[in-house]
């Protein structure tokens, strides 16, 4: 494999390793690529432990830093998910949730780590990019959920 030239940089707080066989075992497009240990002291950690994790979600190339507990994760950069269905929304959903997330409004939530994730329903990406009325209901219906419900997304699409 051909080390890409541009990477996806996460810092964690001692979980780099588990965060990334979580996310990788999660969801498609995933693989440990390295794991790299520090070869001296560090701020945060040992000689030793676990430093960098090069690993693939989703397709995308990420690299998860053992950096300390100094930095937080926000809102500000999530991974969206898009869904083919309500059984792939619930599956992804619970794993984040069911794995230590919490939830959060219009299909985003946090895992045990802080990262965001978008879990999103194709129908409603469908639905914003139509414009309109469409998109004003589906924006609407979206307004009042936690987890997307699809049923109820399409259901919106059709006034």
């Amino acid at each position: 494999m051909t080390t890409p030239a541009s990477r996806i940089c996460l810092m964690y707080d001692g979980a780099a390793e588990d965060a990334a066989r979580f996310y990788t075992a999660t969801f498609p497009g995933g693989a440990i690529e390295s794991v790299q240990r520090a070869p001296a002291d560090y701020p945060g950690g040992q000689a030793g432990d676990v430093l960098i994790v090069t690993f693939t979600v989703l397709g995308i190339p990420c690299l998860a830093i053992n950096g300390g507990p100094d930095f937080r994760h926000s809102e500000a950069f999530s991974f969206q998910v898009v869904t083919a269905d309500q059984a792939e929304t619930d599956r992804y959903w619970q794993a984040i949730i069911g794995n230590g997330g919490e939830e959060n409004v219009c299909g985003w939530c946090r895992d045990r780590w802080g990262i965001s994730w978008q879990i999103t329903p194709r129908t409603l990406i469908e639905a914003l990019a139509a414009g309109g009325d469409e998109a004003r209901r589906a924006f609407a219906a979206m307004l009042e959920m936690r987890k997307i419900d699809v049923a109820a997304i399409e259901a919106a699409r059709r006034g």
